[in-house]
């Protein structure tokens, strides 16, 4: 639960200051829109088969446990389980909306949250993680959401932002984050949650989860270490974003891996994320595709690191040729179908009801636009407001210039 705030917080501050709101909103809504439909169809399309011992053919659950009508208190195990796995439902889309920051109408992201994770999450949940899935029966080792959640997600968000296009001056104008602080809270957040996310997906206290807590742990320090260097070596600084970035990533590659390789391979699995990933993000600038908080570079990226990573270094036998081959199964086949259906989906919402914002709307900032609120208010501080939507300093200002009220 506390991760979809902290997704929130890392994408709000990496924004400018006009879109803010709208981009902590993007994640909210998804808490509210996901929870819902989990309890009316989603847990029974993506779980139902586990319950009833059906095999309902490996691509979708069964119909059984809609609204969950006559489940009680004695269903105690089934409801916890429940619980859990729709923070993972709720988490998936909310990742999406970082590669469309700035530019879209908020009733559109909402439909859009809908109508994916009823084709494309609880499908692909089910292959991966259902007793009958197609996936899990070809033994694609994803302990935690690598395939079902990261490689889902950036997939999607790639095909969503090659229908949107590009934001309004990109690669002309400056689009700095107006907050790394909060960036910074924000990946600590994340970094926090991931523990539950990951060594809960053992759904006991048990070795398997103690080992995938502890390489949690340093995959994610890892990569913010590989991160940083590539950033030195590259550019020549140490960043707050960077190490922030490379915190994300070292957590998105050890997602699907954690409980299957030791220690020292989840250092190698988040070292290699931390310097692949941190590359990744500059290639939108070489293709021409916005994707404006480097989803596509992070999580699809990262999520194809751990997943294909794993096949070579699992423990207990399972490491070799014939596992990596399964785990590319299971990475390109989620990958193909959440970009094909994604793609097909942003072009229906683009073609309807229309789902890029004005131009207007985008240029003047999307809090005031949708949410008739701004996230910070500039004319409380003593010294004259700042213009909505406009990220410099007033006139005079950024040129040593003192400002003089009246």
């Amino acid at each position: 639960m506390l991760m979809t705030p902290g997704l929130a917080f890392f994408y709000g501050g990496m924004v400018r200051v006009k879109s803010a709101l709208n981009m902590l909103m993007m994640s909210f809504i998804s808490l509210g829109i996901v929870s819902v439909l989990w309890v009316f169809y989603g847990f029974t399309l993506t779980f139902g088969s586990n319950y009833t011992e059906a095999d309902d053919g490996g691509l979708i659950g069964n119909l059984d446990f809609v609204g969950f009508q006559d489940i009680t208190a004695e269903n105690g195990d089934m409801l916890a389980f429940a619980l859990f796995q729709v923070m993972f439902a709720v988490l998936t889309p909310a990742l999406m909306s970082g590669a469309l920051a700035d530019r879209v109408k908020f009733s559109s992201w909402a439909l859009f949250v809908a109508l994916w994770v009823t084709v494309v999450y609880f499908p692909v949940a089910h292959w991966v993680w259902a007793s009958d899935g197609w996936l899990f029966k070809q033994e694609v080792i994803d302990f935690a959401g690598g395939t079902a959640v990261h490689i889902n997600a950036g997939a999607g968000a790639l095909a969503a932002v090659l229908v949107i296009g590009k934001r309004v001056g990109f690669k002309k104008e400056p689009m700095r984050p107006h907050n790394l602080p909060m960036v910074m809270l924000g990946a600590a957040l994340l970094w926090f949650g991931w523990f539950g996310f990951n060594a809960g997906s053992a759904l006991s206290p048990n070795g398997t989860a103690a080992l995938m807590a502890l390489n949690t742990q340093v995959a994610t320090a890892a990569a913010v270490i590989g991160w940083l260097a590539y950033e030195r070596v590259r550019h020549g600084t140490f960043t707050t974003l960077g190490a922030a970035s490379g915190a994300v990533a070292g957590l998105v590659a050890i997602t699907p891996s954690g409980a299957h390789v030791n220690p020292m391979g989840a250092i190698l699995i988040g070292v290699v994320a931390g310097g692949l990933c941190a590359w990744a993000v500059s290639v939108k600038y070489k293709l021409g595709y916005d994707d404006s908080l480097d989803v596509v570079g992070v999580h699809l990226v990262g999520g194809l690191v751990g997943t294909l990573m794993v096949g070579f270094l699992a423990t207990g036998g399972l490491g070799g040729a014939e596992q990596f081959g399964k785990q590319a199964l299971g990475a390109f086949s989620v990958l193909a179908y959440s970009f094909v259906v994604t793609y097909i989906l942003a072009q229906l919402i683009q073609r309807t009801i229309g789902f890029r914002a004005t131009e207007d709307e985008e240029v003047a900032g999307l809090d005031l636009a949708y949410h008739a609120e701004t996230g910070y208010d500039f004319s409380q501080t003593g010294t004259g407001s700042v213009p909505v939507g406009n990220n410099s300093a007033p006139a005079g200002l950024a040129t040593g210039e003192k400002k003089v009220d009246a």
